[in-house]
Order: C-alpha cells, then sequence, then structure tokens
C-alpha cells in the first residue's frame, strides 16, 4: 500500500511540475536570471505551494501518524552545520547551471531524456560519492 501510494504521489508532483512548465530547465534559469529575461513564473508556483504545506504542517501536528506508515520521518534537528550549508551551495550551484533540480530532473527523464540523463547520472553519481564518502 505505501509503495502504491508514493509511486501515486510522485506521479502527481511529476504532473504538477510539467504542467506548471517547472520540468523545463530554460524557465528556471529565466527565473534565476534577475537582471536579464526575468520570468516570474516559478515564484508563483512557490507562493502557490506555501498554503496547502502550511495546511498539511498543521494537520500533521494533530495525527499520531501517516496514513501509510508507522511513524512521522521528521528530521531530528534544526541545526545548521557546515555540511548542510554545503550541500545548499552544491545544491544551488547545480540548479543554476543546469536549471534542473531533482524533481524535475526524473520528470524529465520521460519528457526529454537525451537532455535530462547527464543531469540525473551525475546526481546519482554524487549520491553514490556521498554515501562513500560518509560511512
Amino acid at each position: 500500500m505505501a509503495l502504491l501510494l508514493a509511486l501515486l504521489s510522485g506521479t502527481l508532483f511529476g504532473a504538477g511540475l510539467v504542467i506548471s512548465g517547472m520540468a523545463d530547465p530554460m524557465r528556471v534559469r529565466a527565473f534565476l536570471d534577475l537582471f536579464g529575461a526575468w520570468d516570474p513564473t516559478l515564484a508563483f508556483v512557490m507562493a502557490g505551494a506555501i498554503l496547502p504545506m502550511a495546511l498539511a504542517w498543521r494537520v500533521q501536528r494533530r495525527l499520531e501518524r501517516p496514513f501509510a506508515d508507522s511513524r512521522f520521518s521528521l528530521p531530528e534537528t534544526r541545526r545548521l552545520d557546515g555540511k548542510l550549508a554545503f550541500g545548499a551551495i552544491l545544491f544551488g550551484i547545480g540548479w543554476g547551471l543546469g536549471g534542473l533540480c531533482p524533481g524535475p530532473a526524473i520528470a524529465g527523464l520521460a519528457l526529454a531524456p537525451a537532455s535530462a540523463a547527464p543531469f540525473v547520472l551525475a546526481m546519482l553519481a554524487g549520491m553514490a560519492l556521498h554515501r562513500f564518502t560518509t560511512r
């Protein structure tokens, strides 16, 4: 059941990325081009996610456990350390250069596999490198 819900949620998320145009790297790059041909579309998508997420956090606080799991998987700490900051910087650089982040990149495999595949392979290599170096 949990696997089916994960697949359904991922499909819904991917469809939302495609419908909103956020799976298009050029749209993301245009959003990051503050002093050129700036496209505010991504800002509206982000703003549109704030209300549903705020409601979800309020509902989550009232629940003992999630619908399809035995417990919530929430971060155990709110501490900002060097690893988190470095990872955020790397993410931002990759997002700015590639115009993709993990969700749109995976959705891009269905839309434009030739352009999304190098990003996804590099992302997987980075994940493997992290796992290998943090053991």
